[in-house]
């Protein structure tokens, strides 16, 4: 589970050494619009470790993806968080902007729900996205998830997508 591949991605378990890709990915105003906003170098270093204990305390997380060629695409993954007081797995990822409108979210979403509900079991998963975020709506809508509530989350209005086993 620590990696996976598609068809043009590799994606191998978050780690120390993908610390200053995801510094680069959250300092990118336009990637970091909707996934709550730019976050300094400390704020990711946080993020990075809540994100590897995520992975020692449940057995899957997020991952970080490369394009074939190696370079950093994102960072992509499922992990448990509480939306309205219930324990939800969510899918998440954020690409680098030179991969965006090519495909490669929902490459990357396709693989990580057949991981979620198909080798690790869970019941269900959900997608959080803000309510303007057109392109990552049409990701999950592609991977077959279906829109189930509108809700708001940290002052933000965001849709609730979910897709069960």
């Amino acid at each position: 589970m620590n990696h996976f591949s598609t068809e043009r991605l590799t994606a191998e378990r978050l780690n120390e050494s993908h610390l200053a890709d995801l510094v680069a990915l959250h300092l990118d105003p336009d990637v970091a619009r909707y996934i709550g906003g730019v976050r300094s170098a400390e704020t990711t270093k946080a993020y990075l470790d809540v994100n590897m204990a995520h992975w020692d305390q449940h057995g899957f997380g997020l991952w970080a993806l490369h394009t074939k060629d190696g370079a950093f695409a994102g960072r992509a993954g499922l992990r448990h968080i509480m939306v309205d007081d219930i324990d939800e797995i969510e899918i998440a990822y954020a690409f680098t902007r030179s991969l965006w409108g090519r495909g490669f979210a929902a490459e990357a979403a396709t693989a990580m729900t057949r991981i979620g509900l198909s080798e690790l079991a869970l019941p269900s998963l959900i997608g959080i996205v803000n309510i303007a975020n057109g392109a990552s709506r049409r990701v999950l809508e592609k991977s077959n998830y279906l829109l189930e509530r509108s809700t708001n989350r940290h002052g933000k209005d965001v849709v609730i997508y979910r897709i069960r086993r």
